[in-house]
């Protein structure tokens, strides 16, 4: 399996700033270091991604490993549209005693949400509900204009770890419900900590899926219970609006969540949340 990742050099001024590479079990490879003349980023190497995977062996033979003095970025950079998927596990429109929606619930955040592995994801000052949602994200890799369900796929470039995290107090306690805001304060979208390729998932609807807060195991279940698959959800928006690469996809979250606890288990500062997926890895964050 590949596991794209970006990455933050420190303590180090001979090498790049911010770089790119894949990740396995002897360390980190800087792919940025070998074909950073022309793929000087991981947006790059998605673009150009059916080249590069016929070199990807031979590049990784020569790519220089990182050492510890690294730092995990999120996966995708900023830039690109944050697409999210309300209501769309069977078992968590069950817990939330609501009707399983006839089409996809979609709503966005607004830029400045997307952090990283072990970046802090401050608690709102105004808010007293913030809630932990664990939710696969589809990275967008071509761009995708009204597209059928059976060609969606193509338009798909792989899968990574995220976190929608929620200010309930906001998102349905003010006036008509402020979704947008209460989705959108700083840091309020985790991804990573690495992106997986479409063609290393045999299965995105086969996914092991939960999420630990510290250390408990508090929302579990499989994307199985996915209301409107990855397919389905691209074909889905792409008729209103063009998707272009690096637009992430939010698909929506299991059971489990803080508010629908009795009583609701909502964030503090120091709580640690781990967002878990089969074969993607674990997102792990800090609230301060």
């Amino acid at each position: 399996m590949i596991r794209l990742v970006r990455f933050q050099y420190s303590g180090t001024e001979d090498k790049p700033q911010v770089s790119w590479g894949v990740q396995s079990a002897a360390g980190i490879h800087d792919l940025g270091a070998c074909v950073g003349d022309r793929l000087r980023s991981i947006s790059e190497a998605m673009f150009h991604w059916d080249t590069l995977r016929g070199e990807l062996e031979s590049i990784l033979a020569d790519a220089p490993k990182c050492d510890s003095a690294v730092r995990l970025l999120s996966p995708v950079p900023e830039g690109g549209k944050v697409i999210c998927i309300g209501l769309n596990y069977r078992d968590h429109a069950i817990e939330s005693g609501m009707d399983i929606p006839n089409e996809p619930v979609v709503f966005n955040k607004l830029p400045g949400v997307l952090c990283g592995p072990e970046a802090p994801v401050p608690i709102p000052k105004c808010s007293s509900q913030v809630d932990y949602e664990a939710e696969l994200v589809l990275v967008i890799g071509r761009e995708a204009w009204q597209v059928a369900e059976e060609d969606a796929e193509q338009y798909l470039f792989g899968y990574t770890c995220g976190h929608d995290v929620s200010a309930r107090d906001w998102q349905l306690g003010r006036p008509g419900g402020q979704w947008l805001l209460g989705k959108s304060f700083p840091n309020f979208a985790p991804l990573g900590p690495a992106l997986v390729p479409r063609e290393f998932v045999e299965d995105p609807c086969d996914l092991q899926i939960s999420l630990r807060l510290n250390g408990e195991t508090l929302q579990h279940s499989s994307t199985k219970q996915l209301i409107f698959s990855p397919r389905e959800l691209i074909s889905y928006i792409s008729q209103c609006c063009v998707l272009h690469p690096g637009d992430v996809i939010f698909t929506g979250t299991p059971p489990g969540v803080g508010m629908a606890h009795k009583p609701p288990r909502f964030l503090q500062p120091g709580d640690v949340c781990e967002v878990e997926i089969q074969g993607l890895g674990v997102l792990r964050n800090r609230f301060v």
